[in-house]
């Protein structure tokens, strides 16, 4: 169990510190003073007192005196007892002994600005570890090392080592705000400086560092908690405790409050520039993108994305199922939209024969009333005509999301358009955005300060807001999806399942599978030619013929699968073949057996398979069976407890998704047949944790009504 999810009511367990302390003192210390002008200690001390901080102020530094008309105490040992927070400006070999100190004196909270800790290897590993052992034990709430600071834009107290021009204090009137919370301190600044810089509130930005204690879990549950946050926005590196953050993001989508996740490490290179930044382990990227998916978390790609969907989501927090309505004034932006939402996958619907019409008697002949709609130059001399198409758009139900993308014009022409925005989306909860195009030309200050004072999020590139829209839909469809009601669900898998530890033979998966209610081809393990012959006689020719150990992984490889034996005499000859074959490859391996197997008939082969990472727990995938799963790549990954039709959904996002509803002649497949063993597999994994890793390669789907037939199946326990 890890120090986040331990019961603080156990024996000898210390209680969860609260990071009241940390947000909201109301006494510091200042540990690691200096005397010299313009030190980081002098910068940060600075920084609370522009911010306009009210409370306690104590400093502690070797040299001591007066520094800004405070006395400087000499040694920890005499602060006051209680000190809410500790901010110790102290280098990385002096922290340790400064943590125990500052328990000594009952100090409730403390951050740490050093680095040379874990992103330094091992030796500092453990280090950090020693330290957040000792904060831990000691119930102190420690946020870093390697930590920049925060602001609390609420209470105006701000902790930054960076002499700063401080922001102004949240203004309760604006609203929910977005609260960021980034292990790099670059990153946190850049998110919330964007986002503040278009008018959008925030109530706080943390940098959590290497995070020898606190991190982004106990973040976001401070925000999730918090009236003031209405979003949230998250920069990880490595996510250090996935049950942690998985329950904290849980808590936060149940309240409303959606989250936003950037997480670089898709690629090698980006894994190691984590590591060496913050001393990060990184994990599966994947499993971690799909399980937090799952979860309602928000996952993003860029910078970009994340500052364009904090700000969309604060505004409208329940994302969209529907397509995209457009409206405009260029006939030339409807085309380059119709081309640029295809590899996003959002679509463009028609707009309705009631919309259309209502919206039909405003337009003249030569405008026809539909989806994208082209105002023209009509929008110059009308104005009104902007109000009523975003009206009859976001009145139609097929649309979730509306794109309003004008051409700038003059600054007196952009308010009365920006007004005209507005009063259109009245009343909507559908997510809209208003691109003042010609991104260059600087907008009137009349037009910023109306925007911001009604929310409206504006943008200076259809093409930026275009992905910030897909992102959002694709999030929504997917989350009505794996919400939605299912009518077949697996049950209950009853008892143990009775098998070794290591990996199974085919026929002992087979078994397994057989008796979880998959299909698999009619036959039997064979132990001798005899026994061959009369389980073919049983089931009937053509059969086929494998060889049986859970050490020969890949039969085929080693001539180990021998297909359409018509008749006993082929049979007998072919199990001398086999064999014989196995034994040349790999001497010495004694075989279990060889399965005797009637022959099928074609159909789409798929492989099905669940594994268990161990950070994130059972991940299932589905893709083209056979090799082309290893030549193409073409595999979707699931979470262990989707719905049917959240699976159905997913199968439906692979790159040969055509191959699923029939193709050249090819009937449409049994798609319910297939989501139910991979939602089988799911409540596999999640019921009995000796399983590691099963593979279904291929499972044969047949036309709707048909079913599937698992034709090979591999099984590792431990």
């Amino acid at each position: 169990m890890t120090p986040h999810t331990q019961d603080p009511a156990a024996p000898g367990v210390s209680p969860r510190p609260s990071l009241a302390a940390i947000f909201r003192p109301t006494s510091v210390a200042i540990i690691g003073m200096s005397a010299k002008p313009g030190s980081a200690g002098q910068v940060v001390l600075g920084n609370l007192l522009q911010g306009g901080y009210t409370g306690a102020i104590h400093l502690v530094g070797r040299s001591g005196g007066e520094i800004m008309g405070y006395p400087v105490l000499t040694e920890v040992s005499e602060l006051p007892e209680g000190v809410d927070l500790a901010i110790l400006m102290l280098p990385a070999d002096a922290v340790l002994a400064g943590i125990e100190a500052c328990v000594a004196r009952r100090v409730r909270g403390a951050i740490c600005f050093a680095s040379g800790f874990a992103e330094m290897g091992e030796q500092g590993r453990e280090q950090q570890r020693r330290i957040g052992d000792v904060a831990r034990d000691g119930g102190l709430a420690l946020l870093g090392p390697n930590t920049v600071g925060y602001f609390n834009y609420v209470d105006a107290f701000h902790v930054f080592m960076v002499e700063q021009n401080l922001p102004p204090r949240l203004d309760p009137a604006a609203g929910p705000a977005v609260a960021v919370v980034a292990q790099s301190g670059g990153i946190g600044a850049h998110l919330a400086t964007s986002l503040r810089m278009r008018g959008v509130p925030l109530s706080y930005m943390m940098t959590t560092g290497n995070e020898a204690q606190l991190g982004l879990a106990e973040m976001i549950d401070f925000f999730v908690d918090d009236a003031h946050t209405g979003s949230i926005v998250v920069y990880a590196e490595q996510i250090r405790s996935a049950p942690d953050f998985l329950a904290a993001t849980r808590r936060a989508r149940t309240t409303g409050k959606p989250v936003v996740l950037l997480h670089p490490g898709r690629s090698e290179r980006s894994q190691a520039a984590a590591q060496s930044h913050t001393g990060a382990l990184a994990g599966n990227h994947a499993a971690m993108q799909l399980m937090l998916d799952h979860v309602g978390v928000v996952t993003v790609d860029s910078l970009e994305e994340a500052i364009d969907l904090g700000q969309l989501l604060l505004r409208y927090p329940h994302a969209p199922t529907g397509g995209l309505g457009l409206v405009t004034a260029s006939g030339a932006l409807c085309g380059i939209t119709q081309d640029y939402v295809e590899p996003l996958a959002l679509d463009l619907p028609a707009l309705s024969a009631q919309q259309a019409e209502q919206l039909r008697e405003h337009l003249p002949v030569y405008t026809p009333p539909r989806n994208p709609l082209d105002l023209g130059t009509l929008v110059a001399w009308k104005p009104e005509l902007i109000s009523l198409g975003i009206s009859a758009l976001l009145a139609d139900a097929q649309l979730g999301s509306l794109l309003v993308s004008l051409p700038m014009p003059g600054d007196d022409t952009a308010v009365v358009w920006l007004r005209q925005y507005l009063e259109g989306i009245e009343g909507s909860s559908k997510p809209s955005i208003l691109v003042m195009q010609n991104e260059d030309d600087p907008l009137p200050p009349a037009f910023i300060e109306e925007a911001r004072q009604r929310r409206a999020i504006v943008m200076r590139s259809p093409e930026r807001a275009l992905r910030a829209l897909a992102r959002v839909t694709r999030f929504g469809r997917w989350r009505a999806a794996a919400g939605g009601a299912d009518a077949v669900k697996p049950a209950r898998i009853e008892g143990p399942l009775g098998l070794g530890r290591g990996t199974q033979a085919e026929w002992v998966g087979k078994q397994l599978l057989a008796r979880l209610g998959v299909r698999v081809p009619a036959g039997a393990l064979a132990t001798s030619p005899d026994d061959a012959a009369r389980i073919a006689a049983d089931i009937g020719y053509p059969v086929a013929l494998k060889a049986q150990a859970a050490t020969l992984a890949h039969k085929s490889e080693v001539g180990g699968v021998l297909l359409n034996i018509a008749d006993e005499t082929a049979l007998r000859a072919a199990w001398q073949r086999l064999h014989d074959n196995v034994a040349r490859a790999q001497p010495g391996l004694v075989l279990d057996g060889a399965l005797v197997e009637k022959m099928g008939e074609r159909g789409l082969e798929l492989v099905v398979g669940a594994s268990r990472d161990a950070q994130w727990g059972p991940i299932l995938m589905v893709g083209l069976g056979g090799i082309w799963v290893e030549a193409l790549g073409d595999v979707q990954l699931l979470a262990p407890d989707l719905p049917r039709a959240a699976i159905i959904e997913r199968l439906r996002r692979l790159k040969a998704a055509k191959l699923l509803d029939g193709f050249r002649g090819a009937p449409p497949i049994d798609l319910d047949a297939v989501a139910d063993v991979i939602a089988l597999l799911g409540q596999l994994m999640l019921q009995y944790p000796e399983v590691t890793e099963v593979d279904i390669n291929p499972l044969v789907a047949y036309g709707r009504g048909q079913g599937v037939v698992a034709l090979d199946a591999l099984i590792v326990t431990q």
